[in-house]
């Protein structure tokens, strides 16, 4: 077997090379670590779990907050200790902004940031054929201004879920967020390549799909004319289509036409993340979120008004300088009335080079860990309020599959509600009828019908 790369011919052993993909992060780096699992498949390679030994490490990281950070730096060691001879590449948010740092690990070959990832796939096959590993890592990181929307599609995905990039980079410029200097500007993929994406992972039996992006939201503000709820027509006209799910909302957006257009897709699963980060307003205007409390729980009831059954997940950060106590109250308060199933707690985190890591009153660390174990507490409870009203007044929900294990089929509803049911049965990737019984407060039990 040989490849044709960079006019020179490379001949292989007849026994596959194995690459391992470890991922950290968001769903974009998700469905980015598929697309390049498959650029590395189509010219033939094996695709192994990143902790077994392999000949390759992919390495994409991510920056959000200082223990991402932390972990991604841990993952890289271990690649190489797993196994020394191994070429390690490693890419995404913490290679895009701290390249350099990356690139001093021994053992360490290629460092790529977010304008090219899939250069990781020739950079292996380089590396590969010259059989040595590099003295010193090189280090491709290419400034975001003006880059373009970098080409990928995935045509299968293992899992039942597959997840489909729509959207790069954030022009929002949080105090608190490094994003928007590890991915740059809005760019939006085409509409014809998300279809025809879309179109083929239908074909190919994929039973729902997640719309996903670094500030998805923002999809089609670069299009002349185009804007998310267009796409959202489109992909909900494609024959076939299964469960089609957002991967978020922002309250900006919920206007009464855009909520009225949205109510009358058929495939789009009523569950959205609203990326809220607090529920006091001088925090949020600290934060220079684009929305307040009130406007963020009309922007609720409208959408409860246009989907009944939806469920709402968010981010909640702790901590955040000068927050008080009374600016903490004020967003357990809000995280009551919003009844968000799932809140993602973060204590504050620094990030060097953004203005809220310099700003004064500074939380204590512990203070910031005790308000996000208090949030948690609280989200514990809701989440089990919501359960136990859903066994009471829905008890009966179609439930889609992901995971057949231990005498238990694992799956769930549209409204992204986790249904385990006992079952011999191979359930996986089917859509079922299921009884609710009993639950948690994590997850609801229930029987096929």
């Amino acid at each position: 077997m040989y490849y044709y790369i960079f006019g020179k011919v490379i001949f292989m052993s007849e026994a596959k090379k194995t690459v391992g993909i470890y991922t950290l992060g968001c769903k974009v780096n998700q469905y980015e670590s598929e697309a390049i699992g498959e650029l590395f498949a189509a010219r033939g390679y094996e695709i192994l779990p990143a902790d077994e030994l392999c000949d390759v490490y992919i390495i994409n990281t991510c920056t959000v907050t200082a223990e991402s950070d932390r972990k991604a730096r841990q993952v890289v060691r271990r690649a190489i200790t797993r196994n020394p001879d191994a070429f390690v590449l490693v890419t995404g948010c913490l290679a895009q902004t701290a390249a350099e740092t990356l690139a001093r690990i021994e053992g360490v070959d290629f460092v790529c940031g977010n304008t090219e990832k899939c250069a990781v796939v020739d950079a292996a096959e380089r590396l590969l054929a010259s059989g040595c590993k590099n003295v010193h890592a090189e280090v491709r990181v290419a400034s975001l201004e003006g880059a373009p929307f970098e080409p990928m599609r995935i045509q299968k995905f293992d899992r039942t879920r597959a997840y489909v990039k729509i959207e790069d980079g954030c022009e929002s410029h949080c105090t608190y967020c490094i994003i928007p200097k590890a991915r740059g500007a809005i760019r939006s993929k085409k509409p014809s390549d998300v279809l025809d994406e879309v179109r083929a992972l239908t074909e190919n039996g994929c039973r729902e799909i997640v719309l996903t992006g670094i500030e998805t939201a923002s999809y089609g503000r670069d299009l002349d004319g185009y804007a998310l709820i267009d796409l959202l027509e489109e992909v909900d006209r494609i024959s076939g289509i299964g469960r089609v799910r957002l991967g978020s909302l922002d309250p900006s957006l919920m206007k009464p036409k855009f909520l009225e257009r949205l109510a009358s897709l058929s495939s789009l699963a009523p569950h959205f993340h609203l990326s809220m980060q607090s529920g006091s307003d001088r925090i949020l205007n600290l934060m220079k979120r684009k929305y307040n409390t009130a406007m963020a729980l009309e922007s609720i009831e409208r959408l409860r008004e246009a989907l009944p059954r939806v469920m709402l997940t968010t981010d909640m950060i702790v901590g955040f300088p000068t927050e008080t106590e009374e600016d903490f109250l004020e967003t357990l308060a809000f995280a009551k009335r919003a009844e968000f199933l799932m809140i993602h707690v973060f204590p504050f985190s620094g990030r060097r080079g953004t203005p809220a890591a310099a700003m004064s009153g500074q939380v204590p660390m512990e203070v910031r860990r005790e308000r996000a174990a208090r949030l948690a507490s609280l989200e514990a409870s809701i989440r089990r309020d919501i359960l136990d009203r859903e066994i009471r007044e829905r008890p009966v929900c179609e439930v889609l599959f992901e995971t057949c294990k231990n005498g238990y089929a694992i799956g769930h509803t549209d409204h992204f509600i986790e249904v385990t049911v006992k079952t011999n049965r191979d359930l996986h990737a089917r859509t079922a009828s299921v009884r609710f019984l009993t639950t948690d407060g994590n997850t609801i039990e229930g029987e096929e019908i």
